[in-house]
């Protein structure tokens, strides 16, 4: 990741979504008011550091682009990930993906909102540049199915889905929102 709001190189750390119940938004952040069922999370760390541990904590350590998914058509860049969610389905579990290219996740326009803010996981640590695209991608009702069908319990344990995985939107504090677009 490099240009935009940030300098330098930043390299990708991982990848996760945030999602709500059926009858929750999942979105960590909103669009005049507007909230969608699910977030996707790409976390990125500053390469002038030597590891994302050393990154983690410095004002210009992270970059995480966030991308909205709406309820619409079915998402077939997604689909390698969704068939794999019967294999991952508790905690503890893993599965690699040789040849995924996360990049496939982001929308076709990449206009952005930006902003100095915060992890969203303790330790909260206020070192993200967060980089929220406008345009979101679509996801089917089947495919959040899917999403909801996770589990925070590990195997063997009494079933707890995994659902409501995400902060609620904050206030910004003061925190200066621009935009790669004109409004």
């Amino acid at each position: 990741l490099t240009n935009g709001p940030i300098t330098g190189v930043y390299r990708l750390k991982q990848f996760h979504f945030h999602w709500g119940s059926e009858d929750k938004c999942g979105s960590e952040h909103t669009v005049s008011g507007k909230k969608f069922p699910a977030e996707l999370h790409l976390v990125h760390w500053n390469t002038k550091y030597a590891s994302f541990g050393e990154a983690a904590d410095k004002p210009d350590g992270l970059a995480v682009v966030g991308v909205f998914l709406k309820i619409g058509d079915k998402n077939d860049k997604l689909q390698k990930l969704l068939d794999a969610f019967s294999s991952i389905k508790c905690k503890g579990k893993q599965r690699s993906f040789p040849g995924f290219d996360p990049a496939t996740l982001l929308p076709g326009s990449l206009d952005y909102w930006t902003y100095d803010g915060s992890l969203t996981t303790p330790p909260l640590l206020e070192s993200v540049t967060w980089i929220v695209c406008r345009e979101e991608i679509s996801v089917s009702s089947e495919q959040m199915s899917k999403f909801r069908s996770l589990l925070f319990s590990a195997e063997g344990e009494a079933e707890c889905f995994m659902m409501g995985n995400y902060r609620p939107p904050q206030p910004t504090k003061g925190r200066v929102v621009r935009a790669s677009f004109k409004q």
